[in-house]
């Protein structure tokens, strides 16, 4: 099959560049040159750089023809959330008043990545504050399966940039959902480390005890290729784990056979049945590529409204400088959720994080008997919604918040927020389309420092079905396909 270069594999990229196949220099200019055709209809950036990009190409190029000894991502243009700091750029976080704080330093994973020879192509909207609202002083992305469909919650920058076409791979943040539900949402692989396996150092916290920090690609090979390089102890974030570095690419070639899958058919069932039924059928690609299946039985979390509270107090203490000093600066939704935090009383916060324990120890089990966990990544698939709406907060008579149903998040959420609560990783990945082109999306969550079984498992289904090959047909595309 021949693939527009746009949506080559970041790995393919990567070796046909250190080959002398492609160069850097052309990669990057034909990524830079649709990202000016398609942002005006899509808005996935909040800053291009693109003249430093093609500069760092061009270097990229120098230095491959020189012999020197290439990174894992040589030449690869690839782009970051608004929530990493970038040198010489502004890390804004969706909030207006950082517009022009310029970054003096990398964040840890930057320094990885561009240690790895990436090419940072820009920086990727984000809601604000990494919550579920939008800063009425940004664009809103649009999801370039259908732009008046949700492009998922403070990651939907690098969601929307990544299935589109604009680049190879990106980084997200994930605090409840937010690498996760864009993913699910654009069609993506999105890949949620265990908590401390990724350095946050550098990286504007939302709420420090649930933030994770992992990579967004089109492919399982690439988001592992991805870990592999941003993955590791740092001495600026001692919450980093001290465990040895992993290739979790090398690992893919290990198959599944003999893996243990855990599936619980009534957890599962609490999706859509079309999600279940797409679901399901991951199991039985796994299942006949020699894993054994065993029959889990998933607890209730029902703590997980606790998660706003843990989230909101400490996020008030993230914006301490700048909340209740500068509220008015704030847009509706997080100036709403900081203020509420300011309410929380001791007791009421200490209660959260108690409920937080119970949900973690409950479903420590599970995994006693099993290498991985198969179920939803979401209850349905993206809706229909009006942009516009995520300026906006609770919407009690529409039943929405930020232009989410209630009723969809709350259906979610049960697939979610408790691998955020625990940090146990995850890993989700297209696995099917609803009757209206929709992408459907799975999900696999493992014990901590899991990640290699879970990119083994995924990367095994993803060649036996091929749904990562199906990509959006993008408004305002129009160009002519390189390759």
């Amino acid at each position: 099959m021949t693939v527009d270069l746009h949506y080559a594999s970041l790995c393919d990229v990567a070796v046909r560049i250190a080959s002398g196949n492609l160069d850097s220099v052309g990669v990057t200019g034909h990524l830079v040159a649709r990202i000016e055709r398609l942002e005006p209809h899509l808005h996935a950036f909040t800053e291009v750089t693109a003249e430093r990009a093609q500069q760092e190409a061009r270097a990229a190029d120098v230095a491959r023809d020189r012999g020197e000894e290439l990174g894992p991502l040589h030449g690869v243009p690839i782009a970051i959330k608004d929530l990493c700091m970038m040198r010489g750029t502004a890390t804004t976080g969706g909030h207006s008043f950082r517009k022009n704080l310029i970054d003096e330093s990398n964040a840890t994973v930057v320094q990885r990545l561009q240690a790895s020879g990436a090419i940072i192509l820009g920086k990727l909207a984000t809601t604000e504050g990494a919550m579920a609202g939008y800063h009425p002083d940004f664009e809103i992305p649009r999801n370039p399966w259908a732009t008046d469909r949700w492009p998922g919650v403070s990651s939907s920058g690098p969601g929307v940039a990544t299935a589109a076409g604009l680049c190879f791979g990106s980084l997200g943040t994930d605090t409840g959902g937010s690498i996760r539900y864009p993913s699910s949402a654009n069609g993506i692989v999105g890949l949620k480390p265990t908590w401390g396996r990724v350095s946050r150092s550098g990286v504007l916290d939302l709420a420090p005890t649930l933030d994770h920090v992992g990579p967004m690609a089109r492919t399982v090979r690439d988001a592992a290729r991805m870990l592999s390089v941003i993955s590791g102890y740092d001495d600026d974030d001692p919450t980093t784990l001290r465990s040895a570095d992993v290739d979790f690419e090398a690992a893919l070639d290990q198959g599944v056979a003999g893996l243990r899958i855990g599936w619980d058919e009534k957890y599962a069932g609490r999706a859509a049945p079309h999600v279940f039924k797409a679901v399901r059928s991951v199991v039985e690609e796994l299942s006949d590529a020699g894993t054994e299946i065993v029959e889990v039985a998933v607890p209730t979390v029902d703590e997980t409204v606790a998660w706003r509270t843990i989230a909101s107090a400490e996020a008030a203490v993230v914006h301490q400088e700048t909340f209740p000093s500068r509220a008015s600066d704030y847009g509706e939704n997080f100036r709403g959720l900081l203020t509420k935090a300011h309410k929380i009383t001791d007791v009421e916060r200490a209660d959260a994080y108690l409920a937080r324990e119970r949900a973690v120890k409950r479903m420590m089990p599970v995994f006693e008997h099993i290498d991985l966990l198969v179920c939803p990544t979401v209850a349905a698939e993206t809706f229909r919604y009006e942009s516009n709406d995520a300026y906006g907060g609770l919407d009690e008579a529409r039943g929405t918040s930020c232009g989410i149903p209630l009723e969809w998040y709350e259906a979610s959420e049960c697939f979610t927020k408790i691998w955020n609560y625990n940090g146990y990783p995850t890993l989700c990945l297209p696995c099917g389309s609803s009757d209206d082109g929709m992408p459907l999306s799975v999900q696999f969550a493992g014990p901590p420092l899991s990640e290699g079984i879970l990119c083994r498992a995924g990367h095994v289904f993803e060649q036996a079905t091929k749904w990562h090959m199906k990509h959006p047909e993008v408004e305002g595309e129009g160009e002519s396909n390189a390759r």
